[in-house]
């Protein structure tokens, strides 16, 4: 009998999950920069094969709490995650020192009942000065395992150990089927990646896309609008850059990264809105 199962990803921003995620699925569902909070949904990436399928979760990372509403929300999201799952991955960067924000992540899995991996990340680094502290947590889960996702480095030893403790049960997804995230929610993200890449430390924090149209309007060829959404008009500026530049670097970006995926050529159509209650929307 196969097992199966949902599995939660959780631990604070940048320790690597939505890299890890993607590790282990082989191919790209989540977003991935260097800006804390890239990750604004809990993705489904799923992992099928003949003993099993493992459905993970990976939530928005967790940091401090906040009067933001978007962080807030984001927060919320993590916890949400985290009721009926069937097993637990907590994931840390021995290149950081726990603080505040790791605290309140372990806070939430404290009283989980589910089985908890600890996953040590990013162990192919050459400066790891906090990674005992983190394995002197160990007493706290069930198994820890020390990986790099960037490399590829143990990660067969996760998902065999996730498969051992996942229940029996038959597959929640068609095999083939690597996210259960929208098509839209996906483009939307990836064009959110490009603008954060473009933009680096001046990108603005609560930055959000929407994408309203996806259609093949003549064969061969697709058609993706979107909106760009901005809390505030002093934003609007930095994204869309002198003369637009900024905004067609970040359509061409994102072009060439979807007609890889798609196969087919593509027509990005960006605009930039000021719309300070975006975050009420985001579900």
């Amino acid at each position: 009998m196969p097992t199966s199962g949902f599995v939660a990803l959780i631990g604070r921003s940048n320790v690597g999950k939505s890299t890890l995620l993607n590790a282990l699925v082989g191919s790209k569902v989540a977003i991935t920069t260097p800006k804390p909070q890239t990750t604004r949904y809990p993705i489904h990436g799923i992992i099928s094969e003949e003993r099993g399928q493992i459905v993970f979760v990976d939530t928005p990372g967790v940091m401090q709490v906040s009067r933001d509403a978007l962080t807030k929300k984001l927060i919320s999201f993590a916890a949400e995650s985290l009721k009926d799952v069937d097993a637990i991955v907590y994931v840390v960067d021995p290149s950081r020192a726990i603080g505040n924000e790791e605290h309140q992540a372990l806070e939430m899995i404290a009283h989980a009942t589910a089985p908890k991996i600890l996953v040590i990340n990013k162990i192919d680094y050459t400066e790891k000065p906090f990674i005992d502290t983190y394995r002197d947590m160990a007493k706290n889960f069930d198994t820890v395992i020390e990986v790099s996702a960037l490399r590829h480095i143990n990660l067969n030893q996760l998902k065999d150990r996730l498969f051992e403790v996942l229940p029996e049960g038959e597959p929640f997804y068609p095999e083939g089927q690597l996210s259960s995230l929208p098509h839209e929610v996906w483009v939307a993200e990836l064009i959110r990646e490009k603008l954060f890449m473009r933009l680096r430390k001046e990108v603005p924090y609560s930055i959000h896309v929407e994408v309203v149209d996806i259609s093949e309007k003549k064969p061969g060829t697709i058609y993706i609008a979107a909106r760009i959404l901005l809390n505030e008009a002093r934003y609007k500026g930095m994204v869309i850059g002198k003369g637009g530049v900024g905004l067609t670097e970040v359509g061409q970006s994102a072009r060439k990264e979807l007609e890889g995926v798609l196969q087919k050529k593509v027509f990005i159509d960006l605009n930039v809105e000021v719309d300070p209650h975006w975050v009420e929307r985001l579900v």
